[in-house]
C-alpha cells in the first residue's frame, strides 16, 4: 500500500547504510534509535539521517519500534530472498519515483535522479547528489548494483601504513647517505686538485749584516710566502 509521499532521506556517504542494514541483518533490535547507532559507532553525529531514512524504508515506525514487515525481511537469512523483500520496501517507499520509471528505476543515471528529488523536494543540488546516493546504495543493497565496501570505522580516508612510513624512512636515509657520500667526493677531488709546491729558500747575507736586515729578511718570508699576502 502506497504512502503519504515524504521529503527523501539522504546520508552524506554509502558506508553507515551498508553498515546499517547489514548490522540489522545480523541482529535487530526491537527497538532503533540515535542511541543504539551511537553505541554502534556508525554515522557519528549524523544518526538522525540514518533514523530517517529506516522510518522512510517503514524499517522502524515513528517510535523507532521494528516492524513487522522489517522484522521478516530482516530475519531471510537467504541473500537473494531478502534483497527481493528490501527490493519491494524500497519500491514501496520511493512510489512516486517508480510511478514515473516503473522497474528502469533501478538503473537510473545519477543526473536523472538528481533531477527528481530536487524537482521532487525542491532540494539544493548538494543535497540531490546525496538524495541519489542513497537511493542507488539502497538499490545495492535489494541486488541492482554493486554494493561497495565500507571502510572500517575509525580509520583515516588516506590512511598511511607502516610499510609508507618505512620506505619513506629509508628513502630520506638513503638521501642523506647520498649527500654526504657526494661531499665526501667534492672533498677528495679538491684535496687531490690542490697545486703541491715546494719552495726552497737560499739567502746569502754578508758577514757584516745586522740583526735588523736579518728580521727584515724573515718577515718578508712569512708575509710572502707562509701567510700568503
Amino acid at each position: 500500500m502506497a504512502r503519504a509521499p515524504k521529503a527523501h532521506p539522504y546520508t552524506s556517504g554509502s558506508g553507515p547504510i551498508i553498515q546499517t542494514i547489514e548490522h540489522l541483518r545480523r541482529s535487530f533490535p526491537a527497538t532503533v534509535s540515535a542511541d543504539t547507532l551511537k553505541k554502534l559507532g556508525i554515522a557519528p553525529k549524523n544518526e538522525s539521517y540514518l533514523i530517517n531514512m529506516l522510518r522512510f524504508l517503514s524499517v522502524i515506525n515513528e517510535e523507532g519500534k521494528r516492524t513487522d514487515r522489517a522484522t521478516k525481511a530482516f530475519n531471510l537469512h537467504d541473500d537473494a530472498e531478502f534483497q527481493r523483500a528490501f527490493g519491494q520496501m524500497v519500491t514501496d517507499s520511493y512510489v512516486d519515483l517508480f510511478a514515473l520509471h516503473g522497474d528502469a528505476t533501478w538503473k537510473l543515471d545519477p543526473n536523472a535522479l538528481i533531477t527528481f528529488f530536487r524537482q521532487a523536494d525542491q532540494s539544493s543540488e548538494i543535497v540531490g547528489t546525496r538524495q541519489a546516493n542513497t537511493f542507488r546504495t539502497l538499490a545495492a543493497l535489494a541486488g541492482h548494483g554493486e554494493v561497495s565496501t565500507p571502510r572500517p570505522r575509525g580509520k583515516s580516508s588516506r590512511p598511511e601504513t607502516a610499510d609508507k612510513k618505512s620506505t619513506q624512512r629509508q628513502k630520506k636515509t638513503k638521501d642523506g647517505e647520498t649527500r654526504a657520500e657526494a661531499i665526501s667526493t667534492k672533498v677528495d677531488e679538491l684535496r687531490k686538485s690542490a697545486l703541491g709546491l715546494t719552495v726552497r729558500v737560499e739567502i746569502n747575507l754578508p758577514a757584516d749584516a745586522t740583526q735588523e736586515a736579518y728580521d727584515k729578511i724573515f718577515q718578508s718570508l712569512r708575509k710572502n710566502l707562509i701567510d700568503g699576502r
